[in-house]
């Protein structure tokens, strides 16, 4: 096991200027993997028993430009593409996309803002101050039993003001495009995608950016999306073939359908299947018809009826090449990435970060809806750096998380680790599939030190053993 790790992380020795860094970062991943904590960069300390002095070299690694977060994203769908048991249908790898918010209430921290919560859960505030992140999984395994392995997690709203200071990289765009945009950059390394996205994500503008992407690709790569409509959905039937009598120009649309009539207007014509949903199969009942949607755009999209265990649904799809039953499929497993982010708060910890910057200006609890953004006051171009190199340092915190995430998933799929794993971890109702990410960690919290033991000249264990002694005078800011 620690030789597999091991080969994930010396892959990614390139994506660094210097040795220094990439050592720090085999150390922040590894301590991702097993830390009994949550509290900031001191758990990987302790957990990893680092000298004391590490810590500040710790801190400067993560504000360090001797990596770029996407060289490593890059390295990061390479190892995927090639490790990972992708869950595919029609050929098509299945993406998961949605975006999650974390609380954060730092006064000083960049990004953070009011946010709404929608949650039928009464322990949730309706509102919170923190991050919204947009993240993107790739469905590991088979449709009975897989994981949602985080690809990438970035900040994506509250930083618009930003977008235009020098080399911040930042995009100036809506969550909802740059979604699209992050489904698209997968694309590009994983071939064919389906992209599954929750229904916020069905807009005009998503489809416009997706049909642009599209047709610039030349065959063999593309995307579609899986969501989910709206109960107030109107669609249109396909316009009557175009009379050569009849003066102006030709109709783009027909009739208007409003989706959910048809429940009622087209119950006899609803058919029945079994499918594999949440882990089991189920019987399910559906009705579908292809429509043309969005107001200007008038896209021709499959949406499917489901009735199921008295509740109803309408799912759409861009790709028309999908039956019923698969879009029913893949849509179902849309809650993996839901799965994925519980194990990523609670188990590992990923935003868990503590990084602030005094260039900043003070966050305003009580300001207003029209009042300016802070950022727009920030006029210094040392004060932008720093603010940018805070908004560096949170997002490589999240990045490396993402990478523990998935190296934690790829032992659980891995035939040669699975049973070992789970003989090691006691469980009232032990379960006969793959054994959780917190059952990894549990393993490696145990038995990583023994690992190391046992193979005194790996990289990893030479690594830890050169910090756990009085670290050497290196410095990692501006060059690395």
């Amino acid at each position: 096991m620690l030789r597999f790790i091991e080969d994930i992380l010396l892959s990614f020795r390139g994506c660094f200027s210097r040795r220094a860094a990439f050592h720090w970062f085999v150390l922040v991943v590894t301590g991702f993997l097993f830390r009994g904590d949550q509290l900031g960069v001191t758990s990987i300390i302790r957990d990893l028993s680092l000298d004391p002095a590490c810590y500040e070299l710790l801190i400067h690694f993560f504000h360090s430009d001797a990596w770029e977060p996407s060289r490593i994203r890059k390295k990061w769908y390479e190892v995927l593409a090639g490790k990972a048991p992708r869950w595919k249908v029609n050929g098509k790898t299945v993406l998961a996309g949605d975006g999650v918010k974390q609380y954060k209430e730092a006064f000083y921290m960049a990004g953070v803002k009011k946010l709404f919560q929608e949650s039928e859960n009464i322990s949730k505030p309706e509102y919170i101050f923190g991050h919204l992140f947009g993240a993107v999984g790739l469905l590991a395994g088979n449709a009975s039993h897989c994981f949602c392995i985080p690809l990438r997690m970035d900040i994506q709203d509250g930083l618009k003001e930003a977008s235009s200071w020098t080399g911040s990289g930042i995009s100036a765009s809506s969550h909802v495009i740059q979604m699209i945009d992050c489904g698209t950059d997968a694309a590009g390394y994983f071939g064919h995608c389906l992209f599954v996205l929750d229904r916020y994500f069905l807009s005009v503008p998503a489809l416009k950016r997706l049909m642009e992407w599209n047709s610039r690709q030349k065959g063999d790569t593309s995307l579609s999306i899986v969501t989910k409509a709206k109960a107030s959905c109107i669609a249109y039937e396909k316009p009557p073939a175009p009379d050569a009598r009849r003066r102006g120009r030709p109709r783009k649309k027909g009739s208007s359908v409003k989706l959910v009539s048809l429940f009622n207007n087209m119950e006899d014509r609803f058919q029945h299947a079994d499918v594999i949903m949440y882990g089991a199969k189920k019987r399910v009942h559906y009705y579908v018809t292809d429509l043309l949607w969005g107001k200007g755009l008038y896209q021709e999209l499959r949406f499917v009826l489901v009735k199921y265990d008295g509740l109803r649904s309408i799912l759409v799809s861009s790709d028309l090449s999908l039956s019923p039953e698969q879009i029913i499929e893949v849509y179902a497993h849309r809650a993996k990435i839901e799965d994925s982010f519980r194990q990523f708060k609670q188990n590992l910890g990923g935003f868990g970060y503590h990084f602030w910057t005094k260039s900043l200006p003070r966050l305003d609890h009580f300001a207003k809806k029209g009042d300016p953004d802070p950022l727009s006051t920030v006029s210094d171009d040392r004060d932008r750096r720093k603010i940018l190199n805070n908004i560096h340092a949170i997002e490589g915190f999240v990045l490396f998380a993402c990478i523990a995430m998935g190296i934690l998933q790829l032992v659980s799929l891995s035939d040669d680790f699975a049973e070992t794993v789970i003989k090691k971890r006691y469980l009232r109702t032990p379960s006969n599939e793959k054994p959780s990410e917190a059952s990894v960690m549990y393993y490696l919290r145990r038995m990583f030190f023994l690992l190391l033991l046992n193979a005194p000249d790996s990289a990893i264990t030479k690594i830890i053993r050169s910090r756990q002694e009085h670290p050497p005078g290196e410095k990692l800011s501006k060059t690395g």
